[in-house]
């Protein structure tokens, strides 16, 4: 019996299928589905980083009594948990369905790779706002552009291993 997520995805690849043609010279199939479900994911983060950012922590300090964090690093934090959960999903269910690995490792795998993005992510918004004093919004975008790369490598060669090492062995 399929879950509703397995559905979803199935779904989901039926309509990246229909483009595939368009794009089939430049990239290969499973390249084409990061992107796609990366880049939808990634507009969805600074969308609602863009939300929090403004609305949500008001561009204050957020105070946690035992510390303080500025605005941007709060927004990205409170957004984390939505975007950790899609991505895995879509990585999952669209893009790496030829992964051999059972999905209990998949997820531990993927907690680790995004928690070197965590660390990417926050080393690099603290260098663009902070140090270069980018405006959060378009220092998030640089940030995120960077770690997308990140990520496709270590998902592609070691969350879900669908590189070489998976197809030779």
């Amino acid at each position: 019996m399929k879950t509703i997520a397995e559905n979803i995805g199935l779904f989901i690849i039926r309509i990246l299928d229909i483009f595939y043609p368009l794009f089939k010279k430049a990239l290969p199939y499973e390249t084409y589905k990061y992107a796609a479900t990366g880049g939808v994911n990634m507009a969805l983060d600074i969308f609602l980083y863009y939300i929090f950012y403004h609305y949500v922590v008001n561009e204050s300090i957020v105070e946690l009594g035992f510390t303080a964090m500025s605005p941007h690093i709060a927004a990205f934090i409170f957004v984390f948990p939505i975007t950790f959960t899609t991505g895995f999903l879509l990585a999952k269910y669209v893009t790496f369905t030829d992964s051999r690995i059972k999905g209990k490792m998949q997820l531990s795998r993927y907690a680790i790779s995004v928690g070197g993005s965590i660390v990417l992510h926050y080393f690099l918004l603290k260098l663009f706002v902070e140090t270069l004093n980018f405006w959060p919004l378009p220092g998030k975008i640089v940030t995120v552009s960077v770690v997308v790369i990140y990520s496709f490598l270590v998902q592609k060669f070691f969350t879900f291993k669908t590189g070489k090492k998976q197809l030779s062995s």
